[in-house]
């Protein structure tokens, strides 16, 4: 479902700065060689998790779902001089690709890739973050954002993609769309979550900005 008139999106797209060309390869590849990459966060997603590490210089960033790499990238950009960046992918396949571009950006020394389920993982990991990106199976949602306010720093972000879903979560639900109620039931959760402040917005398909209190 688009939400705004492609010529708007396009003209969006056309006037954010755009990807440094690693990040262009990295896409372009994940289009020739993976399945659905539409996963990948995209220019727009980046952009705003790049600017959000630049300004708060993290000195420990989580991500739950690597893909191939993209997002990673963008964020590990803002990390302090001595930070460090721990990404989960449930996929073994995705994780040569992803370190291949890790090694390109001159990133991989302050990024540490777990390949697992997150929901193991993370309890695992004694540390605390500046920044949580979540973007990985939805039917876990509330389960990995639970954890992570757990292990977020005060005034630390959570940020979520995909929390519009292609805007089913304002459809008739159907009990059978495990999916779409997971993420619902996640907004709606944040909305009433007194530890939070946040703001949703409607960026490509959704993307969820939560600062811990």
């Amino acid at each position: 479902m688009l939400f705004f008139n492609q010529k708007i999106l396009d003209y969006c797209e056309e006037k954010t700065s755009k990807n440094n060309l690693i990040l262009n390869e990295l896409e372009r590849e994940t289009e020739y060689k993976v399945l659905m990459p539409r996963m990948l966060c995209g220019n727009q997603v980046g952009s705003i998790l790049k600017l959000i590490s630049e300004l708060k210089k993290p000195k420990f960033i989580l991500e739950i779902g690597t893909y191939t790499g993209y997002s990673a990238i963008c964020l590990a950009q803002g990390l302090s001089n001595d930070g460090q960046l721990h990404t989960i992918e449930i996929n073994e396949e995705l994780k040569d690709l992803a370190i291949k571009y890790f090694k390109k950006s001159k990133l991989h020394e302050k990024i540490k890739i777990h390949t697992g389920n997150a929901l193991d993982i993370i309890p695992s990991i004694n540390l605390h973050f500046d920044i949580i990106f979540i973007d990985a199976d939805k039917k876990n949602y509330c389960k990995y954002y639970d954890l992570a306010i757990n292990k977020i720093n005060k005034g630390g972000y959570i940020i979520i993609d995909n929390v519009l879903w292609s805007g089913k979560v304002i459809t008739e639900i159907s009990e059978k769309d495990v999916e779409t109620i997971a993420i619902s039931n996640l907004n709606k959760k944040i909305m009433l979550d007194k530890r939070v402040e946040n703001m949703l917005l409607p960026i490509r398909d959704g993307l969820m900005i939560c600062k811990a209190l």
